[in-house]
Parts: structure tokens; sequence; C-alpha cells
């Protein structure tokens, strides 16, 4: 590796530029899309319509400035997470136009990932907004529930998760029930919310002559999306087939587990109700190895020798190039506020599936 040349270079994050809105999101979950912001006066109104929202999901978008911005960071920032989650995967969250839709449309375990983070991402969006004072309808969190045992004070600004789940849960509103999928749908939803109130955990900072924390200021904090994420990614491993059956005391349908048919099918009384916490899908996936409605397939795809090439180009093995690039290196933090560095060059392995 040898360095050629030294530059400064500005570092922006990735985000809102990087989806488009079609117009066709469903409503039953966050359109995992997104529109450049406006900021002059009720510049909202227009993000909002800009949405396909129902009449009540508008009227709460408009009624204060921060929600539309919220919306927009929330679907940015659950697309994101999702093609992170599965950047080493066959599907690897494949959002462009019809494979959402799609997708959308069956009960596969991606759609039960789909509609936990996007609920997880709308949950986590807000309550980080009410604390940073982005919203008119709410701040911090001022409802601690800590054990007075000590001389808890409470400080700092904590994230606002009860307003946050009363305004999701208001926002997706009740859905109807009466078929599995729609009771699957809503299960999964109500999965990224919960994983979001797990991860609170209470961060305190000590106050005192030399430090003896008599005092302490405590507030309640989230935790990252990123962890978010990957939680959820686990439970989409272990997410589980379900079926319905009929509650013989009420006469209405309730989830249980599918069992696979060489198996004897005992009575609904005798199948196990699935965990709260787990995610739920009710029909096998496709292999996505080749393109149809659902993904464009793995033709093409960046794959990890000796990793995942196998298992991402399905068995059809994989081309290899080489090539040099060129990318920043030895940075340096300047004073007060750059980051120099130089631009080395170097040879790679690049390994891409076959068609």
């Amino acid at each position: 590796m040898t360095g050629r040349q030294t530059d400064r270079h500005t570092h922006t994050v990735p985000g809102l530029s990087d989806f488009e809105l079609t117009g066709n999101e469903p409503l039953s979950i966050l359109p995992l899309s997104s529109q450049p912001e406006e900021n002059v006066g009720r510049a909202h109104y227009k993000l909002c319509d800009r949405l396909k929202l129902e009449k009540k999901q508008r009227r709460m978008c408009r009624r204060d400035p921060g929600v539309a911005e919220t919306l927009m960071e929330a679907i940015s920032m659950s697309a994101l997470e999702c093609q992170y989650q599965f950047r080493f995967e066959r599907w690897n969250c494949s959002l462009e136009g019809r494979y959402r839709a799609n997708i959308l449309k069956r009960g596969f375990k991606e759609t039960a990932f789909l509609y936990a983070v996007s609920s997880a991402g709308l949950t986590h969006a807000m309550a980080k907004a009410c604390s940073a004072g982005r919203m008119e309808r709410c701040t911090c969190d001022e409802a601690p529930d800590l054990e007075n045992r000590k001389a808890w004070q409470w400080g700092g600004c904590g994230d606002n998760l009860k307003y946050s789940n009363k305004f999701v849960k208001d926002f997706l509103g009740k859905r109807s029930n009466k078929d599995l999928r729609a009771r699957v749908d809503m299960h999964n939803t109500n999965v990224g919310m919960k994983v979001i109130k797990a991860g609170v955990e209470t961060t305190c900072k000590c106050h005192g002559v030399s430090g003896s924390c008599t005092v302490q200021t405590c507030w309640r904090q989230l935790s990252p999306f990123h962890e978010i994420g990957k939680q959820l990614k686990q439970r989409y491993e272990a997410s589980l087939k379900v079926g319905s059956s009929t509650n013989e005391a009420t006469g209405e349908g309730e989830i249980s587990q599918a069992r696979p048919q060489q198996q004897p099918l005992p009575g609904p009384s005798n199948d196990p109700i699935p965990r709260t916490m787990d995610l739920l899908h009710i029909e096998d996936s496709p292999s996505f190895c080749r393109p149809s409605k659902y993904s464009p397939g793995t033709s093409a795809r960046k794959c990890y020798k000796d990793k995942n090439c196998d298992a991402i180009c399905c068995g059809r093995g994989h081309n290899t190039q080489s090539r040099v690039v060129t990318r920043p290196c030895q940075c340096q933090v300047r004073w007060c506020c750059y980051v120099e560095c130089k631009q080395c060059t170097q040879r790679e392995e690049v390994y891409t599936c076959k068609g």
C-alpha cells in the first residue's frame, strides 16, 4: 500500500436522498422510502401529503410540524437498518418499486421483519424527537419509575417512550383481525415496539462532595437503533411459522404454531401459543436466487470468498476480478475541526456471483 496524495475530506451521513416515494406505499406500516426535507412555513403539510396516509394519519402528521420530519427520519432509518442487517444475505432488503409491495402482500419471514423494523423505527425516532425538543406536543420523559432508595433526583432529558408508544399505536390504528394474515401483521408490528421498550436503560450521573454520589441524576435512554436491528434480525432467524385454529370457548380464530404435515395434528388445545416477542410468518420464503417479483436475484451480487459466496450465489459459482482501489488512509484529526487523510492505493480481489 502506498500513499499518493494528501487531501482534506468532509464526511456526510448517508440518508434521505437515497430513497424515493412512489405514492403506492402500504398504509399498514411505514413506507420504507423518503423525500428531501422542506423547512419553510407549512412545508411539513407537503411532506405529509407525499406519504400515502389515511385521513387520520395525515391529520396526526399535520398537527405537529415535528411529526413530518420524524416520519421521514424513521423511514430512512428503518430502510438503512434493514439493508445493513441483510447485506450478506440472498435477500438484501431489496425495497425498490414492486419488490417491496409484493413482499408486503405475502406472509414471509421477510414480511415479518419489515413490519417489525418499521414500527420500531417510528417508535425510536418519535421518542428521540421528543427528548431533542423537535416536537410541540411532547418533551422529555417526565414520569420516572425509579425506586427512591437513595436520593434519586430525576434529571437529564430522558427519551419519551410513553408518548412515543401512544402516538405509534394511535397512528397505526386498529387493524382488522378477522383473518390470520391481519393478526400476524399486527403481532409483528407490536414486536417491533416491544423490542424498543425492552432496550430502555437508566443512565445516572453522580453528584456530591468528592464524587460521593449522595445525589444521582438519572434519565432513561433507548438502545442505539443498530442494536434494535440486530435483535430483530435474531428474531427473524428464529421466526415461527404459524397457522390458524379456533378457540372452542369463544369460536374465534387464534394463532397457533404450524406443524410439519408428516406429524400427527393434535387438537387446538395442545398447540403451543407463540411467545409475544417471537416474529411470526405463515408461509415459506422463496429462495431469492433468481429474479422474481420479490427480488432481483443474486446474479452479479458481491460476495466474500470462503464466507458466503456458496450461499449467496446459490451454487452457480462466482467470478473473480482484480482491481486497484484508492481509499482515504492514515487519517488524523487536525485542530480544530477537520480530518486530514492520505490517499492510498491497493490491489484487491472482488468476487461476484455468476448469472
